[in-house]
């Protein structure tokens, strides 16, 4: 009995001590800011680019009012309200705890937000990008809707396990030139990879969730509510009859080269955000997607 007791007070005190070691467990630190004016129409655009639009507001509800739920086998994420009402949304945030949001992932209490949030590729976002973002944002008719709580089962629903968890997993997207490709190509590249976070939905998780690294855009088997996101790669791609222009044509309406039509959350994103791209941003996202170069 004696041997029991003490090994139970052991594991209670491994289990505080580990909840302690995760509750001081560093995030990163906030990064240099530039300040800039920001621009409205710029920042409304990034935002329906950046898919806010599409995963920050439910059917029927008002823009940037709260999401619906986006279903994974870690549980139910819903995005919250980031209209500028001071109480439940975004309204009584500094645009350096709005910038440490979008771009680290860390909220202004200081708690890291889950990945279902893509900070990691929004990390590659500029200071005029934020800036224009926060007028934008700003600009945006507050709504008093109480955002909705994240359903996540236990161990996922300890928030201070996502730290652990961006030790070993996290992957900021980074962004450089490749001189030796063209400026079109180098444009998708940014956007497939940057605010458009395609590989987002398109590559596969780890067991925890993490994004491997061999397996970028390849699908993802149950991306979503039991739905498949379909491969992006070249091969891919050619095999479904993807051209340059039936690219530009899905991405605009929803149609594929077959005659078929995007269904689950790619109509949402195609509905909320691709359409209203330029026709020189989903040429440039086909040309790199493609692996093309108009050099």
């Amino acid at each position: 009995m004696k041997r029991l007791s003490a090994v139970l007070v052991t594991l209670a005190l491994l289990a505080s001590l580990g909840v302690l070691t995760l509750q001081f467990w560093p995030l990163p630190p906030p990064g240099p800011i530039a300040q800039a004016n920001g621009d409205v129409k710029r920042g409304a655009y990034l935002a329906r680019l950046s898919g806010c639009i599409t995963c920050h507001t439910a059917p029927g509800a008002e823009p940037l009012s709260g999401g619906a739920a986006l279903v994974s086998r870690f549980g139910s994420f819903y995005a919250p309200n980031i209209t500028p009402d001071p109480e439940s949304g975004i309204g009584s945030w500094t645009f350096e705890q709005f910038v440490r949001a979008v771009r680290q992932g860390v909220s202004p209490s200081g708690e890291p937000y889950y990945p279902a949030f893509p900070y990691e590729f929004y990390a590659t976002l500029t200071d005029q990008d934020m800036a224009d973002l926060w007028a934008a944002l700003q600009a945006t008719p507050a709504v008093d809707r109480p955002s909705t709580t994240h359903a996540v089962p236990f161990p996922f629903s300890v928030r201070a396990g996502v730290k652990l968890w961006r030790t070993f997993f996290e992957r900021p997207a980074t962004y450089v030139t490749n001189i030796t490709r063209s400026a079109g190509w180098n444009r998708g590249r940014y956007l497939v990879w940057g605010p458009a976070h395609c590989a987002a939905c398109h590559t596969p998780r780890n067991i925890v969730g993490g994004l491997p690294d061999g397996q970028v855009l390849s699908g993802d088997p149950s991306m979503q509510d039991g739905q498949a996101s379909p491969p992006l790669t070249v091969q891919a791609l050619t095999a479904r009859g993807y051209t340059k222009e039936g690219m530009i044509q899905a991405l605009r309406t929803g149609i594929t080269p077959d005659g078929d039509a995007f269904g689950g959350s790619m109509a949402e994103v195609v509905h909320q955000s691709t359409k209203f791209l330029l026709n020189q941003h989903l040429e440039d996202m086909a040309t790199y997607l493609l692996d093309l170069d108009d050099n």
